[in-house]
């Protein structure tokens, strides 16, 4: 790992006990790298210009679900820089979490697939009626919210071994932020999916406004996060000249 890259990580104050890379790395990023290739795997090269034309029109959908894998690959190797641990439990959780990943990239393409047709005014022919839209908001909804879950729940083992691992004070409070972080994330998508629900079907798109709430939770917790570092680094500055 580069020396910026991990500079980058535990600038909260966190030591990284996950330095050297082992298998579950390896075979993880074997997984999210194949995510990656069934996102194009069903692309042919055009023949002619209106396919080389649709085919273009797949670039922003693709793009879109690039940048949310790429946001889940980030949480996951900054939990496993983190904490480096290699339990039974980590293994449970880390493969469900592959196994979320690889099971929506489908729904996830066909999702904003859709939104990006819907957007270019182009016709409609995706869904037989508006319960389908529902179901799909509602299926991403829970997609959503499980990958965040299953971060907090690797957060919670993680902090569950906190004494092995030896974490001082400010690394035990850090490890709740993480935890609150992902799991508040998490949330916001139950929330989504139940706003799906409860909406008229014809409206149950909107529920999708539902993930505006994210930016806001992040900005808040993250501010909290800055202020909780600043008071303890102040902290622990003041506490050796008090001898």
């Amino acid at each position: 790992m580069s020396l910026q890259l991990q500079e980058h990580i535990e600038k909260d104050g966190f030591r990284l006990r996950g330095l050297a890379s082992s298998r579950i790395d390896g075979f993880s990023d074997a997984v999210f790298a194949f995510a990656l290739t069934l996102l194009v795997v069903s692309l042919e090269v055009p023949k002619t210009f209106a396919q080389l034309q649709e085919s273009l029109r797949g670039f922003v959908p693709f793009a879109i679900v690039f940048y949310l894998l790429m946001q889940v690959w980030w949480a996951h190797y900054q939990y496993f820089r983190r904490f480096g641990t290699h339990d039974e439990w980590t293994i449970r959780l880390n493969s469900m979490l592959l196994f979320v990943v690889l099971f929506y990239v489908y729904p996830l393409k066909f999702l904003f697939s859709f939104i990006t047709d819907l957007m270019m005014g182009l016709p409609q022919h995706a869904f037989e009626n508006d319960g389908q839209l529902r179901q799909l908001m509602m299926l991403y909804g829970v997609g959503y919210a499980a990958i965040h879950f299953l971060v907090a729940a690797l957060y919670c083992n993680g902090f569950r071994q906190r004494k092995h691992l030896e974490l001082n004070d400010l690394e035990v409070r850090l490890a709740r932020g993480y935890i609150t972080r992902s799991a508040g994330i998490g949330a916001i998508g139950v929330l989504a999916c139940l706003v799906a629900f409860i909406l008229p079907a014809n409206l149950a798109g909107s529920s999708g406004y539902t993930y505006l709430l994210v930016w806001l939770f992040l900005r808040l917790h993250d501010w909290r996060t800055r202020k909780l570092v600043k008071k303890q680094t102040a902290l622990h500055e003041l506490t050796p000249s008090s001898h």
